[in-house]
This record gives structure tokens, sequence and C-alpha cells, in this order.
């Protein structure tokens, strides 16, 4: 079975090949068929592989399909690598990939570029599944680069409206930063072990670096930098709330199981790096920490339901670095799973909810659409109740409060880190309880047209499943101590070393999560529901309401650019127009020109002009040889 492991990326690459060759010529049924067949067929592939993976136990699957090229030494493979890690990023990719992928049939099924869309998606699906597949850092880079290119194409999907290009180009620009720090770390990596092979490089470094070794802190920190700007971190998270001008299923795909979890792979998998550099690995939590706090509060003051789902991507995005940062691996990939789970569900009913108001994504134009629209409110609520974290009955209870307990009890933890965390979770109760009263309760503002089909609502209904039973495979120690999800990824991934003085306590700070969780929800019902008066005269105050504008523009980052660099770069091009660098090869282009005109005279066929050639360079030898 493990033969056909590359037939597990390639079955996207042939469904987007076919498309992008035939995709005009065919029916609407078909290109479905296609776009949707070739990711379920590999999501199949990897449920069959999975159960023999966990019926068999092996350190990991290895195959290699062809050597690449080889210069001087280095000779890459197109070869893949599956371990648990590997195995449950790409059980993720390809199955909440399909689910998004057949209810985008029904979503873009009026779009005129149907098959280009389902081209790009499949190339998308196919471009992860190499990056988290890869044996090695090139081809890992040619995956990674892949989905930042496919990024582009399906953000600005609906290219005629000028503003998303320019969205599109801001995540492809934004994005380019990280990926030129990765670049770099790569060639260093090459420089200092001679290969790019992640095995060999993990157990190289072990042998080669001492802990806190500078060039580990070098390597670790640029790696880091491709991973903050892939993953939206700060200080490169301003691409992705802007990335919402692509169809909603692109955002699912984006936010769920591609592009935004990239980062997160590429840290839990150099890992060994990473724990070898304690400065950068500090740094990854502290970003992480930053970034779900300032996305939070961001988020509170969004009106459109795609920007509030983006700012908190954001910042569960913050929380898994938050778990790496502090070598809680298998916490942050176990939050990574459950996150993908309900982010995937609250971006598909937000997408079902749009498709049926016309389009309308402002929130303040919702409202009333408990009753209308039943199986999208009831999916939703479950989504939200997992993203807030409702203690005992969703899987991102269970993720989470792993997180803030070893921010407290890991060997790497500290209290600072524990309650920006805690702040966190209170924030984003509020955010999405906000979110749930604002389009679900009180009156209708916006007419019904378009209620959603059973092609939009099965996969609603599946992903809600898994958002409760998900989080039951990794149960903490006093409830059940149930830890399938952590045996898995313990040949991968290290296990954090827990204070056993902590232990006895953790009900207390399990009790506490659940407490704030709950309180978000009070404050969110108090403001929307109960009391929204009180919430209009908070927001009437000066203080308030120049907040609200500051975290509403996400802390003003896109403006700080705008003043440092992006205008300064357009004065400086416009200053120099004529570029004064070309201006000097544009001469040598234009002399050699000249020179090729007159020299061109010489052989204009007339022969008279021929045998005075020869007679005036004779007379010219002549005159020289008496000369001389």
């Amino acid at each position: 079975m493990e033969n056909l492991l590359w037939l597990i990326p390639a079955l996207p690459f042939a469904g987007a090949l076919l498309l992008v060759l035939f995709g005009s010529r065919l029916s609407r049924p078909l290109v479905a068929a296609i776009g949707v067949g070739s990711v379920g067929l590999s999501a199949l592939l990897t449920l069959l592989l999975g159960l023999q993976f966990l019926s068999e136990r092996p350190a990991f699957y290895h195959q290699q399909v062809w050597q690449w090229f080889e210069v001087a030494g280095f000779n890459p493979s197109v070869a893949f690598h599956l371990d648990a890690l590997a195995m449950v990023f790409i059980f993720v990719i390809t199955f909440v990939g399909s689910l998004i992928h057949l209810y985008a049939t029904a979503y873009m099924a009026d779009d005129a570029d149907f098959s280009r869309f389902f081209a790009c998606m499949n190339l998308f699906v196919g471009s992860m599944l190499v990056l988290v597949l890869a044996d090695n850092l090139l081809l890992l880079y040619l995956g990674w680069e892949g989905v930042g290119l496919c990024s582009y194409l399906l953000i600005g999907f609906w290219y005629k409206n000028p503003a998303n290009g320019y969205a599109a180009r801001k995540a492809f620009l934004i994005t380019r930063v990280g990926d030129t720090a990765l670049a770099i770390g790569l060639f260093l990596l090459f420089q200092l072990f001679g290969t790019l092979h992640i095995q060999s490089i993990a157990s190289e470094a072990m042998q080669v670096w001492d802990k806190g070794a500078p060039m580990a802190v070098l390597v670790a920190f640029l790696l880091l930098g491709g991973a903050v700007g892939k993953s939206g971190q700060l200080p490169l998270q301003t691409w992705l709330p802007d990335a919402m001008a692509g169809p909603t299923p692109v955002s699912a795909l984006i936010h769920a199981a591609t592009m935004v979890t990239a980062g997160v792979y590429l840290i839990a998998r150099m890992h060994v790096i990473f724990a070898l550099a304690p400065a950068a690995q500090l740094a990854v939590s502290v970003i992480g920490a930053a970034t779900l706090l300032l996305a939070g509060f961001s988020a509170l003051t969004q009106y459109d339901l795609k920007r509030v789902l983006a700012y908190s991507t954001i910042s569960q995005i913050g929380y898994m670095f938050l778990a790496l940062g502090v070598g809680a691996w298998s916490a942050g990939i176990f939050h990574f799973m459950i996150h993908a789970f309900f982010k995937a569900l609250l971006f598909l009913c937000a997408g079902a909810i749009i498709l049926a108001l016309h389009h309308e994504q402002d929130m303040r134009k919702m409202g009333g659409l408990r009753e209308k629209m039943p199986v999208v409110f009831w999916t939703f609520l479950i989504g939200a109740a997992s993203l807030a974290a409702v203690p005992l009955v969703t899987a991102g209870f269970y993720s989470k409060d792993q997180i803030l307990w070893l921010q407290l009890a890991g060997e790497n933890g500290n209290i600072g880190l524990y309650l920006a965390g805690l702040l966190g979770a209170l924030i984003t109760s509020i955010y999405t309880f906000r979110m749930v009263f604002m389009t679900f309760f009180g009156t209708g503002k916006t007419h019904l047209e378009h209620p959603p089909g059973k092609v939009i609502t099965v996969p609603l209904i599946i992903l809600a499943i898994l958002s409760v039973v998900g989080g039951f495979i990794e149960l903490p120690h006093n409830f059940g101590h149930l830890t399938l999800f952590s045996d898995l990824l313990a040949p991968v991934l290290p296990a954090v070393a827990i204070n056993e003085s902590m232990a006895a306590s953790e009900w207390l700070f399990q009790l506490l999560a659940a407490v704030v969780s709950l309180s978000g929800i009070f404050v969110a019902y108090l403001f929307y529901i109960a009391k929204p008066a009180l919430l209009t005269s908070i927001e009437r105050s000066g203080a308030a309401m120049a907040l609200h504008r500051f975290w509403h523009a996400g802390w003003g980052f896109d403006k700080l650019y705008d003043t440092l660099l992006v205008r300064p770069y357009v004065y400086l091009a416009n200053l120099n127009k004529r570029d004064v660098i070309d201006a000097f090869y544009s001469f040598l282009t234009d002399l050699a020109e000249a020179l090729h005109i007159m020299l061109a005279q010489t052989q204009n066929g007339v022969l008279r002009n021929y045998i005075m050639g020869v007679v005036v360079g004779a007379v010219a030898i002549l005159t020289l040889s008496l000369l001389l």
C-alpha cells in the first residue's frame, strides 16, 4: 500500500492538468466530478494508508519517485516521507479539502470560470501535499511556492474587480518577504550540512551544534521568518484579512487545510533546530502570544462576517505558535487539526449565509436567520462553540485547554504567556458569540433568496460532528487520560516535560478556562441581546470610538507599512522613471545598432562599391607600408 504514496499528491495534480487542458470543453458535472473526485480519491487513499500505518506502526514510509537532478554532489530526489506528523496533515488536507471541493460545486455553480476555479483548487491541494510529504527541503520549498502561487490565483479569482487583484498582489508580495528568509535559511543549511534531506539535517544538527549555537539560532530565525509570512503572524499578518476577496471556499481552504498552516508544519518539522535555538523558540511563543491578542481585538470590531473569521484564524494560529514555542509540539498540532474542522465549518456556513443573502457580508444587515436556516444555524453554533472552547462538549476546549495548561506546567512555559492565552480565550469567546448573535438572532434585515441545498449542508454536518467528537481522542489526566493523538505523534515529536508539582492543580486551571469561555459568551449576550443600549452608550465615548477605529484598521499596520515602505518606494520609482541604471545598457544597445547600420552599408550588393572598397583598402595599405 505504501507504494501508492505518490498517488496522494499526484491525483489532485492530474485533476488540475485535465481541467487546464480540457476544462473549457467539458460539461460542468464532468468538471465537478474531476475536481472533487481527484481530491476525494486522494482522501480515500489517505484513509486506507492511514489504517495500514496505524496497524503496522512503522517509524515512517519512504518512497523515492525519481532523482530530480545532480549537481556537484547535490542530488535531491522527488521523494516522499510519511510519518505520523505528515499523516495528520495529509488527512486534514485531503479530507477537509474534499468536503470544501464538494461544497464549492454548489457555491460556484453559476460562475463563468467554473473549470478554472477547480483547476486552481486542485493545484492548491496538490502543492500543499507536496509540501508536507517532501523528504527534503528543496521539494518542500517547491510545494511552499506552489501554495503561494495558488493563493495568488485564487484570492484574485474574480480579477475584474481591481480590489481583488490588489488583495492577491498584497498576499503574494508580503508572503515573499518570509519566503526570502526561508530561502536564505535553506542556503545556509546546505552550506553547513551539504544536504537538504530533512532527516539527515535533524540527526546531524544534534551532533554538530550545542544548544544556543549562533548558527543554529540564525537558521531557526530564518525558518521562523518563512513561517511567520505564510501563517499570517506578526509582523506579516496584514495580507490575511484582505485575502477574503477570494470566493468563500477558497477562504475555507486557505484557513483550514492549506497555506496558513504551512508555517506551523515547518516549525514542527524542523523542531530539532528550534530546540537547539532557545532564543528563536522563545520568539515563536512571544510572536504567537502577541498575534493572538492583536488579532482577537481586531476581530471584536469587524462587521464583515468573513473578516471576523480571518482575524480569528490569525489568532488561533497564534495559539499554535504559542504551543510550539514552549515545546508543546503535540498540543500545537492537535489544535491545528481541531481548528481545521471548526474553521472550515464556520467559513462554509458563512458562505451559505452570504450566498443566501445576495452576497451580503455585513453582519449589521443580517439577523433573524436562526429559524430560516436551521441547519446552518446549528452547525455554525457548534463551530462557534468549539472556537470559543465551550467546556466539556466541544473539541476546541480540549485542544485549547491543553495549550493553556502547558504554558504553566510545561518546562518552557511562564505566567506571562499563560495570561496572554487566557485573555485571548476571553476575547475569542466574545467575538465568536457576537458573530452568532448578530447573524442569527434579532430581526432579519435582508431577504433570504437562496436557501442552501444538500450539497452545501452535508459537508457542514460532517464538519460539525468532527468539531465535537474530534477532541475526545486526547483527554487530560483528570478526564480519563486518553492520549491517542500524542501517542501517535510521540515517535516524531518529543513530549513536553511537565512540572509534576503542578499536576494536582490542573483541574483548577481547567475550571478557570471554562469560566473564562462562558464569561465571554455572557458578555456577548449582554451587549448584543440583553442590553444593546449599554454597548451603544460605550461606543459613543470618544476614547472607545478611537480605539474601535484603531482595532478595526488592524492596529494601523497597513498605514504604517504604507508610510514607511510603499510610499517611499513609489516616490523613488517615480524619480527613476527613466531608470538610471538601464540608461547605460540602453546606450550600449543603441551604439551596437548604429554600428550595425553603418557596417550594413558595406554589404549592399552594388559591385562598384565593393571594387571601390578594395581600391581604397589597397591604397591605404600601400600608403601605410611606405610611411612605416
